[in-house]
């Protein structure tokens, strides 16, 4: 007996494998600082917490449709279309997922066909390529310019017959760049002149700290808002990664098309989940979303200061919750992946590679825990990098040669 070819293609998210050797490593005694994972380090709002747990002590806890509780898609298209400055969605052009991730999938495989390309803007999230590749697509990696911004001449470069989709993520998972608003404009007319579709990653929308707020490419014109899939959640900006809730917002057709896949892979979305974030969606923002927004900006400014106090090059991030520095100098022949392993082991410190993202030069940080613990890792990260300066001197006589 075998696998099938799909199942053995696939691996396992780098960052999950990450998070669980560190856990296990806290679980034999030792103080592992973990950055390697994207979870906000607070609870998610109190309102959010008192809907579910009213949903729970109900007893009434039962499917859904398939594409979520018309209340909640009602409540996500307009609040979804407010933030963005547009209309709002129709209820039928809502489709409620057991997460953004969840979103995504059903979204490649509702447009995505077998050999049907998707360019991913490099440094792409983790789990980007393989999703393209479980909906029989073929994840094209475009290069991006030396400040994780986009590159236009490369993306046009990549583009064939073939190409079907672009997936865009702003702010970003792993660098926390967000995409000015005519770089945005760029990536629009681009896809309208080709005919493609965007696939827009906009989980950590809410978290921009300084400059422009994140623009969806949604919002430009009628046009663009029909050949766009707007994903988001409330994972990141409202706390709530546990209870696995996101949201499909674009043309009904589509949204349709994810809730047929899901009424026969999944089934309804998760209902307590469903009335928290209902709730969160409701009435005013809650208030602690303005709190953790301020912490995560003073954490971000510390660390960067930090990293680059090291001599450690960093991209600004103006978004999300990650550090994004260039190691390229202490790195070997095993790349980022054998020097995370490094760093784990010898000062219990868990970062992520950035061959995890198609980027083999730069390692994450997840700036998603206390400032304390982000000194202390900052610290443990400086000690280790003062006991290898072989590796930078070997590679700049590499580098020479």
């Amino acid at each position: 007996m075998s696998l099938s070819q799909r199942a053995q293609s696939i691996s396992l998210s780098v960052t999950l494998a990450l998070d669980a050797r560190a856990k296990a490593l806290a679980d034999a005694g030792r103080d592992i600082v973990n950055m390697s994972v994207g979870e906000p380090d607070f609870p998610a709002p109190a309102i959010v917490q008192q809907a579910a747990s009213r949903r729970v002590l109900s007893g009434d806890v039962r499917y859904t449709p398939a594409a979520g509780a018309r209340a909640l898609r009602k409540a996500i298209g307009e609040h979804a279309a407010a933030v963005r400055g547009i209309a709002p969605y129709a209820v039928e052009e809502v489709t409620v997922c057991h997460s953004t991730k969840h979103a995504l999938s059903g979204a490649v495989l509702a447009l995505v066909d077998p050999g049907d390309e998707v360019l991913l803007i490099l440094p792409a999230w983790v789990s980007y390529v393989e999703i393209v590749r479980i909906g029989g697509g073929v994840p094209v990696s475009v290069p991006s310019r030396a400040d994780c911004g986009p590159d236009f001449d490369a993306i046009e470069r990549a583009i064939t017959p073939r190409t079907k989709a672009v997936l865009y993520n702003s702010p970003s998972n792993p660098t926390g760049y967000v995409w000015t608003h005519d770089e945005v404009r760029a990536l629009a007319s681009l896809c309208e002149r080709h005919g493609l579709w965007i696939l827009s990653d906009e989980i950590y929308r809410r978290l921009v700290y300084d400059g422009e707020p994140n623009l969806s490419p949604a919002t430009l014109s009628p046009a663009l808002r029909e050949r766009t899939i707007v994903l988001d959640g409330a994972s990141k900006s409202l706390a709530m990664t546990g209870y696995r809730i996101g949201f499909a917002a674009g043309p009904r057709e589509v949204t349709s098309a994810i809730e047929r896949l899901h009424s026969h892979l999944t089934g309804a979305p998760n209902t307590i989940s469903q009335d928290g974030y209902l709730a969160a969606l409701s009435g005013p923002e809650p208030v602690e979303i303005e709190h953790m927004c301020a912490e995560f900006d003073r954490r971000r400014r510390w660390l960067i200061d930090a990293l680059r106090d090291m001599g450690l090059s960093a991209p600004w991030p103006r978004g999300a919750f990650y550090a994004f520095p260039d190691v390229r100098a202490y790195l070997d022949e095993r790349g980022t992946r054998g020097l995370c392993e490094d760093v784990l082991e010898q000062v219990d410190l868990a970062l992520v590679p950035g061959t995890a993202f198609g980027v083999d030069t730069h390692v994450r940080l997840s700036y998603a825990l206390s400032l304390e613990r982000i000194q202390l890792a900052a610290e443990r990260l400086r000690r280790f990098l003062e006991r290898h300066p072989r590796r930078a001197t070997a590679l700049a006589v590499a580098q020479r040669a």
